[in-house]
């Protein structure tokens, strides 16, 4: 598989626990070491993995989309969000913590922020295409 970059963070505010964000994340892309900054009186939390962990969590995240029955639709936001190699998609906080994805966008659609990622990929279309292949 092309060379890859996985970079996945999330915004805590003051009222959300560290902790259930980090497994919200955990539930979707498996375990994830993570760093974190105060900034704007919240929290910041980040994971980065690079080449073969990467690949490891992005197949999990591919299982998660068959186990939803959720690829076709996957597919759609993971493709619009190319650009420049970098595939870029937020999922929603609450529905990642009960181990489901739900794809929202940046701002607004999730009351307490997006748990946001970014892939990076020299073929980021083959990737798609292994992540969430069409079913039709």
């Amino acid at each position: 598989m092309a060379d890859i970059e996985l970079r996945i963070e999330a915004s805590i505010n003051p009222t959300e626990d560290v902790e259930r964000v980090k497994k919200a994340m955990e539930n979707v892309f498996g375990e994830l070491k993570f760093q974190e900054k105060r900034e704007n009186g919240g929290t910041l939390i980040t994971a980065l993995e690079k080449g073969a962990p990467a690949a490891e969590m992005l197949s999990r995240f591919g299982k998660v989309l068959r186990r939803e029955h959720i690829r076709d639709a996957a597919r759609v936001v993971l493709l619009r969000g190319i650009v420049d190699g970098v595939i870029t998609f937020h999922l929603n906080k609450q529905v990642a913590f009960a181990g489901h994805i739900s794809f929202c966008g940046p701002v607004a659609e999730s009351p307490l922020g997006p748990i946001s990622v970014r892939i990076s990929s020299d073929e980021p279309t083959a990737l798609i295409n292994s992540l969430a292949p069409r079913t039709v």
